[in-house]
C-alpha cells in the first residue's frame, strides 16, 4: 500500500487539491474568483519554462541517440504497426467522444473574455502559407515565444542534428545542452511543488465562474475515458492478439498480460513497466529481438492510451469554446502531439499539451484544463500505453516471422 501511494503520491495530491478547489468554488461562488491570481502564477511559471523545456528536451533526445545497426525488416514492421494501431486509437477516441458533449460552455462570451480567445482563421493565407508560418518564424527572437511551439520543435530537431554532425568537434556543446536539460527538469520539479496550490486555485476560479458545468465535464470525461479504456483493453487488444497468434496466441496473451497491467497500475509509469513487459512479451513467444525493440520504442512512440486521451482533450476544448474543427485535423493533431514528442513527466506531458493548444489554435491559458484531464485519466491511459505494446508485439511477430511464429 505504501509503495502504491509513493508511486501515485503526486497524482493523489493534485487530485486532492483539485477537489478542494472545486468545493471552495461551489461554496463561495463568485467570491472564490479572488483565488485566480494563485492559479495565474502557476500558469505563468509554466509559460516561462515551456520554451526552453521543449528546445532542450528535443535537442537532447536527438543528441543521445546511439548509432545502432539497422534492424531492417523488424524495425519497418514495428513502425508500420505503430502507425496503424495509433490511427485505430484515434478513431476509437473520436467514437468515444461522439455520443455526448463532454462539457457545456455556458456563456461563450464570458469564456472568450476570460481566455482571450476567438476562433478566427486567416482566410488570406492558403494551406502552404499557414504551414510555413506554423513551422518557422521570420526572426530568431520569435523562437522565444510560447505562440510558436511547432517552430521551436523544428529548430530543436535541426539544432540537435547539427550537434551530432559535428561529432567530437561539438562535444562540449553536447555536454552543455545535456546539462542544461537536466537543469530544466529540476526546475519542473520545483514548479510542480506549487502545482497543487496553483491548480486548486485555478479550479476554484473555474467553478466560481462557470458553476458545476465544467466540474461535471471533468467527471464525464473521466468516466467515458475509463469505459473506453476497459473496452479497448478487453476487446481491441484481444483482437490484436488473435490476429497475431490465433487461438493459441490469444490464450498465451491473457496468460501473460496481467503482470504488465498490474505494474502499469501500481507505478503509473510506462518506463517502469518496460522490464516486466519485455518478459511478458517473451513468454508469449515473441522472439527476443522483437521484444527488446518494440517495448522500449513503444514507450516513446506507441502510446495508444495517450492518443485516445489527446482526442478527449481536444474535444473537451472544442466543446468548451464551441470551436469548429474537422475530424482530420483532430486526428492529425492527436497523433502528432502524442507520438512525435518526447514524454516529459509533468501533468501527462506538458509539451504534448502545448502542441495541442498551438496546432488547434486554442489559448495557451487553457493549459491547466488539459493538465487536469491528463491527471484524472493518467492511470487507465498508462495501462493502455503499456499493454498496447504487449498485444501489438504479436502483430509484429506474425508480420516478421510468419503465421507459425508461435509454434
Amino acid at each position: 500500500m505504501k509503495k502504491i501511494f509513493k508511486n501515485y503520491k503526486q497524482t493523489i495530491i493534485l487530485l486532492g487539491a483539485i477537489i478542494i478547489g472545486g468545493i471552495i468554488g461551489f461554496i463561495f461562488k463568485e467570491d472564490a474568483v479572488v483565488l485566480k491570481p494563485f492559479g495565474d502564477l502557476f500558469i505563468n511559471m509554466m509559460f516561462i519554462i515551456i520554451v526552453p523545456l521543449i528546445f532542450l528536451t528535443i535537442a537532447s533526445s536527438i543528441i543521445k541517440m546511439e548509432d545502432t545497426k539497422r534492424l531492417g525488416k523488424v524495425m519497418s514492421r514495428i513502425f508500420i504497426v505503430f502507425i496503424i494501431t495509433s490511427v485505430v486509437a484515434v478513431v476509437i477516441g473520436l467514437i468515444g467522444t461522439s455520443f455526448t458533449q463532454l462539457v457545456s460552455s455556458g456563456d461563450v462570451k464570458e469564456i472568450t473574455r476570460l481566455f482571450d480567445y476567438s476562433a478566427r482563421i486567416d482566410t488570406e493565407l492558403n494551406l502552404l502559407d499557414r504551414t510555413v508560418s506554423l513551422i518557422s518564424v521570420n526572426d530568431f527572437s520569435g523562437l522565444f515565444s510560447k505562440d510558436n511551439i511547432i517552430a521551436i520543435l523544428v529548430f530543436a530537431l535541426m539544432f540537435g542534428t547539427a550537434i551530432r554532425m559535428g561529432k567530437n568537434k561539438t562535444k562540449k556543446v553536447k555536454e552543455l545542452v545535456l546539462e542544461l536539460n537536466e537543469i530544466m527538469l529540476n526546475l519542473i520539479k520545483i514548479v510542480m511543488y506549487y502545482a497543487p496550490i496553483g491548480l486548486g486555485a485555478y479550479f476554484a476560479a473555474l467553478i466560481a465562474t462557470y458553476g458545476g458545468e465544467i466540474a461535471l465535464g471533468f467527471i464525464k470525461t473521466f468516466l467515458i475515458y475509463t469505459v473506453v479504456s476497459i473496452l479497448v483493453y478487453i476487446f481491441l487488444y484481444s483482437l490484436y492478439a488473435y490476429l497475431g497468434g490465433g487461438k493459441k496466441g490469444l490464450k498465451s496473451y491473457w496468460k501473460n498480460v496481467i503482470p504488465p497491467t498490474v505494474t502499469a497500475l501500481a507505478t503509473c509509469s510506462s518506463a517502469a513497466s518496460i522490464p516486466v513487459n519485455i518478459e511478458a512479451v517473451k513468454k508469449i513467444g515473441v522472439s527476443d529481438d522483437i521484444a527488446e525493440s518494440i517495448v522500449p520504442l513503444g514507450t516513446s512512440f506507441h502510446k495508444e492510451g495517450s492518443v485516445i486521451g489527446s482526442v478527449f482533450k481536444i474535444m473537451f476544448l472544442v466543446h468548451l469554446f464551441q470551436a469548429d474543427a474537422s475530424i482530420f485535423k483532430i486526428a492529425l493533431v492527436a497523433i502528432v502531439a502524442t507520438l512525435l514528442v518526447s514524454a516529459v513527466p509533468v501533468g501527462g506531458g506538458t509539451i504534448s499539451e502545448m502542441m495541442i493548444l498551438s496546432m488547434m489554435g486554442f489559448p495557451a491559458a487553457a493549459l491547466p484544463i488539459l493538465t487536469i484531464i491528463a491527471t484524472i485519466i493518467d492511470a487507465p491511459a498508462t495501462v493502455l500505453n503499456v499493454v498496447g505494446d504487449t498485444s501489438t508485439s504479436m502483430l509484429v511477430a506474425r508480420s516478421t516471422d510468419g503465421i507459425d511464429w508461435n509454434k
